[in-house]
């Protein structure tokens, strides 16, 4: 069992059928007129892979909330795998330090405990009546009785996830978290929690790695658009913020787990509830093999779709990684990086704002490098500092919220 445990962590490492209990993203602002349901914390599916030997076993995943509410309720992915999952039990509860929860609730299914998932498909759960805070943590256990073949996940997602031992059983309604005895860092089979809010909506961030926080410090929830929750929670209480970044994603092209930015913008943002504004944040991954032409064009199609879903879009110009450690920089990709960012700053229209976060991290001296206060080390993943000069740079009034704060 240890030597199949220590080959799953090692994966999680390195590199349309809907079950009763869904409820469809056009219910969104159909709860009272006032409130309805915004997501709160998203993530988006990026990998699929095999095991064996894994029944028995409950997993819990710490997640961090953007706004607050009054109910809540999680959504499940079984995207890329070829089996149906089943889940025997879950429960969410506010965080108690580590694997430990406060006061974990059931969560139902249709009125069920358990709630089987089909292969390529979701399930949303019933609504629980529970008092969701703003910017805190949340933790949501799943219960997996069966016989695991395949997980679905979001792979690399700085985060500790826990996992109990093989044949363990359900510890989902646990308080203390003696129980789990290992950790990975994805998030399986989750891909939202939504709660009901104030009907202010939420931002979707549509990006690569950089959205996704790769190299921000994990478990602290430095990723860029957890600290753009953070300022748009201090001034305006009610607005979500949801993380639709993909290690290694692209614009013009994709891979079966990690479609392209236009053909996952329907599963991803556009299907998200509460959803009023689009940050797009992408382009880095397709200098080296599109023209500035064909990211243009894409740019302008997530856009004009999201625009046809009365959506906002807020797009951010690329960001310099001259030097980059793995190479795939080059005065032609540099070039083309300049023609696209000059659409962003200029796009006639096209767009309904911009983010300068070229400029708020490169280096004076050298625009074509990222500033050394903000270089993670491999000089194209921002650090801390770098995730937070993203965030500050946004203007708060172009996202179309509401209320106007600076």
């Amino acid at each position: 069992m240890r030597g199949i445990r220590g080959r799953l962590a090692a994966l999680l490492l390195a590199v349309s059928a809907v079950v009763a209990g869904t409820m469809a993203p056009a219910e969104a602002g159909q709860q009272d007129g006032r409130r309805g349901w915004t997501g709160t914390w998203a993530t988006a599916p990026s990998e699929h892979y095999e095991v064996s030997g894994m029944s028995e076993v409950t997993v819990r995943m710490p997640v961090h909330t953007s706004v607050g509410g009054s109910s809540v309720r999680i959504r499940l992915t079984n995207a890329y795998a070829t089996d149906p999952v089943t889940i025997g039990h879950a429960t969410v509860g506010l965080r108690d330090g580590g694997s430990a929860v406060a006061r974990p609730y059931d969560l139902r299914f249709g009125g069920k405990r358990e709630v089987t998932v089909p292969a390529g498909g979701e399930a949303v759960s019933d609504p629980l009546r529970l008092s969701v805070p703003a910017l805190a943590d949340l933790v949501v256990s799943l219960h997996l009785p069966g016989q695991i073949t395949h997980i679905t996940d979001h792979w690399w997602a700085q985060q500790t996830v826990y996992w109990t031992d093989y044949g363990a059983g359900d510890h989902a309604a646990d308080t203390a978290g003696d129980a789990f005895t290992w950790t990975t860092t994805s998030w399986p089979f989750l891909s939202g929690v939504d709660v009901t809010a104030p009907r202010t909506g939420s931002v979707v961030t549509l990006g690569d790695s950089i959205t996704d926080g790769s190299f921000s410090t994990p478990d602290t929830n430095q990723r860029w658009p957890d600290l753009l929750s953070a300022r748009l929670n201090a001034c305006r209480p009610g607005a979500g913020v949801l993380n639709a970044g993909i290690t290694s994603n692209r614009i013009t092209a994709g891979t079966a787990t990690n479609p392209s930015a236009l053909d996952r913008l329907e599963r991803d943002v556009l299907s998200q509830p509460g959803a009023r504004t689009l940050i797009l944040f992408e382009g880095i991954n397709d200098l080296g093999g599109a023209s500035a032409e064909q990211i243009i064009a894409g740019m302008t199609e997530i856009s004009d779709r999201a625009h046809q879903r009365g959506m906002r879009v807020v797009a951010a110009t690329i960001t310099p990684y001259k030097d980059f450690t793995w190479g795939g920089w080059s005065e032609e990709t540099e070039a083309r990086r300049q023609q696209v960012n000059a659409f962003v700053r200029d796009s006639g229209g096209v767009f309904d704002g911009y983010a300068d976060f070229d400029q708020a991290v490169r280096d004076p001296a050298d625009p074509r490098r990222l500033g050394a206060a903000y270089d993670s080390g491999d000089h194209l993943h921002p650090n801390d500092a770098g995730m937070k000069a993203f965030a500050d740079s946004i203007d708060l009034a172009a996202l179309g919220l509401g209320r106007g704060c600076s």
